[in-house]
């Protein structure tokens, strides 16, 4: 004699429960896919208008910057010890 008392065996109801929890869990997958996909469609549509210029132009902008800049860089120029103020300050004791 089979338990629940409705004809059916136990397993009936656990498969029932395992098929909607299949369903609910893919049409889950299937909703994040579909937002994922429309924010990359967002994120395509918003790149689409983005002026692009090949990377040997852009290096040889940047390397055209660098040298007509690089007489006022710091770092590149170094500052004269006499209008550097961080250079140290040599005070002399006149007392010996």
């Amino acid at each position: 004699m089979q338990e629940g008392g409705s004809g059916e065996g136990p397993g009936v109801a656990n498969c029932v429960d395992v098929r909607q929890y299949v369903c609910h869990t893919a049409m889950s997958n299937n909703m994040a896919k579909i937002a994922e996909a429309r924010k990359t469609v967002e994120q395509l549509k918003l790149e689409v208008n983005i002026d692009r210029m090949k990377v040997s132009q852009a290096a040889a902008e940047l390397l055209a910057f660098c040298e007509t800049h690089a007489k006022d860089d710091p770092l590149v120029t170094p500052v004269p010890a006499a209008e550097n103020p961080f250079r140290d300050k040599r005070l002399f004791c006149t007392l010996l």
